[in-house]
């Protein structure tokens, strides 16, 4: 791996100067930063980042602390907060945390002994007590208090919505499905919405929950189906597109066609390639705008300024796809 003092030779400069160049000193002559740049290019040099910010006192580094990458929502989060952070001048740091407590807690450890310069996370656990604000933070979907600021999609708006959607279709019978975790975040306000527009419009509704540490695919939905109250519903509205796509599996498997026997309507928006069938009906968060949003507030908090609101809620929209 070359290093800034075979830069430095290739060009003909001194170290100094290479190291000016990196850190755009206005200084350094358009020629000699040519040259510089020129070297760097060929020998395919990586200037060390952490080194530079532990010398300039400044770091352009932004941590981006998620539950997991897999997940086509995360995914498409962590695009286009990386997107927005090149954008401003700065760095991600991806921490796939696999939803495990310990291993957030490890991460935000580390994330405050190496003094990142922000942190933009989601998490789904009980960790409030060790989030530090010494080191400007975003929360996603979360309230983790002390006056961290949070970025949602207006939920409970949603689960209306998606109620009123059903009852459009034809859903006289209606359940909301959900996989709970043990802290509360903004996710809950979905079946608050759902709940409440089903009594606004008199429409018969259940909900079944399990807790995302007994949760498992085959189990969740025998239980759900041999509940006799389920076996008649016709309307179904799933907190997350995934969970809403396994049900529309599973259900075939009781002999329910979806959208004939049963309509569905799920929560991410995540399905946009029109070569997956059926596609599903869903509440569409504005991802991007939620990440550019995310990264935007934080760099205002790594200026210092003080944000005027605590919770930030962006509006939903529903997308009809063909399982309603």
């Amino acid at each position: 791996m070359p290093s800034i003092k075979d830069v430095a030779e290739l060009a003909g400069v001194g170290v100094g100067t290479v190291s000016r160049v990196i850190n755009n000193h206005p200084a350094v002559k358009s020629e000699t930063r040519k040259k510089v740049n020129a070297a760097i290019k060929q020998l395919n040099y990586i200037p060390n980042e952490v080194a530079r910010n532990f010398k300039m006192q400044k770091s352009t580094m932004v941590a981006l602390l998620l539950p997991s990458i897999w997940h086509p929502f995360f995914s498409e989060l962590a695009y286009y907060i990386e997107d927005e952070l090149d954008r401003e001048g700065y760095k991600l740091m991806l921490c796939n945390s696999g939803g495990r407590p310990d291993k957030e807690l490890y991460y935000l450890d580390m994330l405050n002994q190496n003094k990142v310069a922000g942190i933009i996370g989601i998490t789904y656990n009980d960790i409030e007590d060790s989030v530090s604000t010494d080191i400007p933070i975003i929360s996603l979907d979360r309230h983790l208090g002390k006056k961290i600021t949070c970025v949602t999609s207006d939920n409970y708006t949603g689960g209306r919505i998606a109620l009123q959607e059903l009852v459009k279709a034809g859903a006289t019978k209606v359940a909301y499905l959900g996989v709970t975790s043990s802290a509360y975040s903004e996710v809950l306000l979905r079946k608050s919405g759902f709940i409440d527009e089903a009594k606004i419009q008199g429409i018969e509704f259940s909900t079944y929950e399990e807790h995302d540490e007994v949760y498992a695919d085959d189990s969740f939905f025998e239980n759900f189906f041999n509940l006799p109250h389920h076996r008649n519903v016709n309307g179904i509205f799933a907190n997350t597109d995934i969970l809403a796509a396994k049900y529309i599996d599973k259900a075939k498997l009781y002999g329910l066609r979806t959208p004939e026997d049963v309509k569905v309507i799920g929560y991410d928006g995540i399905q946009d390639n029109k070569l997956f069938r059926p596609i599903l009906s869903t509440i569409r968060q504005p991802v991007e705008e939620m990440a550019r949003m995310s990264v935007k507030l934080l760099l205002r908090k790594i200026e210092g300024e003080l944000l005027e609101q605590e919770i930030y809620r962006i509006p939903v929209k529903y997308r009809r796809g063909e399982t309603t």
